[in-house]
């Protein structure tokens, strides 16, 4: 576990998975879910090479199948810890031979957690150390904490949108996305007020870049934790049926694949790709308050 802090917040990341594990106030105050099997045991996963499910759990590379589960395998392996300072932490993790089996490109992944004043900013670069182009994506995980619930009470929050009622996706059929199935979600001057119920059909995916910051609001209506994002899709979520006390923010560069897709990787769904050499960064800021 290597932590960074300053005068605002302390932030706690573990070398497993480079998985965000804590964001706290000086006073004491969590922001970020704590983990519970009985509802969730993750916190704030990276998901890379793929966000979402493959068609059948598995994608064709260069004429090849390849079995991977939902989200990737980033999230399940240790990282190298390569620098850090009081405000700043980087971890890496390099193709190995487990992952050459489930994904046989040659890669370099940096995650970044870098703070300033009440904003964590997280960094992703991944570059290309194969010798052909590679295609991937990545995404966030962040769980944060519902205010004014407790555990074992009904879900009652909200969110502000910095647009008014965006168009959502449905991924319903296996995990994958379901082309025939949009739908507008209803905001009232951009805050979504949602239940336990709003995710009856999993996660709410929103594509098309229609938004790029998502505050969550206390009762009050004041911003609790805003997650701001210049990705091309974001997926909210909280598992249904369990009036779990957390929210999933999560910006996404990819998103599952279109139900019965059985192409190539690279035609896939907003992919990303890299030329030999090159290098793809991007980020996303937490702001506590």
């Amino acid at each position: 576990m290597e932590t960074i802090k300053n005068n605002q917040l302390c932030v706690a990341i573990s070398e497993h998975g480079a998985e965000l594990q804590s964001i706290k106030a000086p006073s004491g105050k969590e922001y970020l879910w704590q983990g519970d099997a009985r509802f969730w045991a993750r916190r704030s996963p990276v998901l890379f090479p793929i966000v979402g499910s493959l068609w059948n759990k598995r994608c064709t590379i260069n004429g090849k199948l390849y079995e991977m589960e939902r989200h990737g395998f980033a999230r399940d392996c240790n990282f190298k810890l390569i620098s850090k300072s009081e405000t700043k932490v980087v971890f890496a993790l390099t193709d190995s031979k487990e992952t050459l089996q489930r994904y046989p490109y040659k890669f370099n992944l940096a995650i970044s957690y870098r703070l300033e004043d009440n904003r964590l900013h997280v960094i992703w670069h991944v570059e290309n150390t194969d010798d052909r182009t590679i295609y991937f994506q990545i995404g966030g995980h962040p769980a944060f904490n519902l205010p004014d619930i407790k555990t074992g009470e009904p879900v009652n929050g909200r969110l502000h949108f910095n647009t008014d009622n965006p168009i959502r996706r449905f991924a319903t059929v296996k995990g994958c996305l379901d082309n025939a199935r949009h739908e507008t979600v209803e905001t009232h001057d951009g805050i979504w007020n949602f239940t336990d119920s709003s995710f009856e059909n999993d996660a709410l995916v929103f594509d098309h870049c229609q938004l790029h910051r998502i505050e969550l609001l206390n009762a009050e209506n004041k911003t609790e934790v805003s997650v701001d994002f210049k990705a091309p899709a974001v997926g909210i979520w909280t598992p249904h049926g369990k009036n779990a006390p957390f929210i999933c923010i999560e910006p996404w560069y990819g998103v599952a694949d279109v139900a019965a897709f059985e192409g190539d990787i690279r035609d896939r769904y907003l992919m990303n790709q890299l030329l030999p050499g090159a290098s793809f960064m991007a980020q996303y800021t937490i702001t506590i308050g």
